[in-house]
């Protein structure tokens, strides 16, 4: 009689992270006759003001993590929609809107290892007549305040550059760039899905106009994210769905009760757990190199100074990466992000900051989580170090 495989040790959560059992609890509650069901804008009855209040509470918590006004917080289906909204509704207000092609519209500062919500947002705003500048990142994967003191015009609507990569790890002076972009009256955006919940964020002393986040990122439910955007002095988005005008014009549709309640209690969870976790998962994260780093031509991509410690990008010398990443088939990792997961072409973010296509391809982002034990990474660790030697014995 045959066994059954050996479910993969999970070590990917920077993709996507497990709903903790207290927000899944919580979301429960608002899915059945006996809970929270009703819709949050049907203001005419109980039903409806019992999901306004559960809605509103979750603001309040989500802000609270940010040090934000609850009213900064609009509620998306997630991290890309939030980035659109905050990318598009910006440059909307300028020179006529986006709709069309023709005419310098304006100018946009990003990097070029930002999230492909951010690119490709900014690629289709590039044929609609803005111009922009795309950063290079050091060797280390950071973007330099300097470097983005240095791109802006007087033109320049917005700048984008996230907190943490989630590619690399490597976390950006983010309350540096926008003092730079605050002095210059620049609206400054931020893409924060790898790092909410997880490093400590002050909107307001980081000097933060939008920032963006998404609840599968810090152990809340898929579909569901939002957009702080700035109130003082207001920002104007131009909205980008339509239809009712919900969450004070800027995003219309029907609130999902049960997913923003999941939201609300992940940061709340978060929030509590932030400093013991931190400290935990840069435990785990220096066992895990110590074992993978006794094998030689190892290669640490990114910075190992500005990092949040979860995210670690390891290239493997001497061994093909097809090859490396099917003989690790009992360990749930990736060689990038899960929205270029499917592409056979090196990763930009590491073709970015220098590291040549045949280590790229060997290369193995490892995330580590709140449900990462110290015997998944010791085993983790030793498979790694047996498949690569085997792999090289064979060459």
């Amino acid at each position: 009689m045959t066994s059954a495989p050996r479910k993969p040790i999970y070590l990917d959560y920077a993709a996507t992270t497990p709903v903790d059992p207290r927000v899944a609890e919580a979301m429960s509650k608002c899915l059945l006759v006996n809970g929270t069901f009703g819709n949050p804008a049907s203001r005419s009855h109980g039903y409806g003001w019992d999901a306004e209040e559960a809605v509103e509470t979750a603001r309040v918590q989500v802000a609270e993590l940010l040090n934000a006004d609850p009213r900064e917080i609009v509620w998306t289906s997630g991290a890309t929609e939030s980035d659109n909204l905050a990318i598009k509704g910006i440059c909307g207000k300028h020179d006529g809107g986006v709709g069309g092609d023709g005419g310098n519209k304006g100018h946009i500062v990003t990097s070029a290892i930002e999230h492909k919500a951010v690119l490709d947002t900014c690629a289709w705003l590039e044929g609609r007549g803005f111009e922009v500048t795309y950063l290079s990142p050091g060797k280390n994967g950071c973007i330099e305040p300097a470097a983005v003191a240095a791109a802006l015009r007087g033109d320049t609507r917005i700048v984008s550059i996230m907190h943490v990569n989630n590619e690399l790890g490597c976390a950006n002076d983010i309350a540096g760039i926008g003092a730079i972009c605050r002095a210059a009256g620049v609206v400054f955006h931020v893409d924060a899905a790898q790092s909410v919940g997880k490093l400590p964020i002050d909107t307001k002393a980081m000097h933060i106009d939008l920032l963006s986040l998404s609840a599968h990122k810090l152990y809340g439910p898929k579909g569901i994210g939002a957009l702080f955007v700035r109130r003082d002095p207001p920002l104007h988005l131009q909205a980008q769905i339509h239809g009712g005008g919900h969450e004070l014009g800027m995003r219309s549709g029907t609130l999902p009760t049960h997913q923003i309640v999941g939201l609300g209690s992940a940061a709340q969870l978060m929030s509590e757990k932030m400093a013991a976790e931190g400290a935990r998962i840069e435990t785990l994260r220096a066992r895990l190199l110590r074992r993978i780093t006794q094998l030689p031509d190892v290669h640490i991509n990114g910075s190992t100074e500005q990092y949040w410690p979860g995210i670690v990008n390891v290239g493997f010398g001497g061994v093909d990466g097809e090859t490396l990443l099917l003989a690790l088939d009992d360990l749930a990792v990736s060689t990038g992000s899960a929205c270029t997961s499917a592409t056979v072409e090196p990763s930009y973010v590491l073709q970015a900051i220098g590291v040549p296509n045949a280590l790229a391809h060997a290369s193995i982002r490892f995330s580590l989580g709140r449900f990462t034990s110290q015997d998944e990474v010791d085993q983790a660790g030793d498979r790694v170090v047996t498949v690569v030697e085997g792999l090289r014995a064979a060459r």
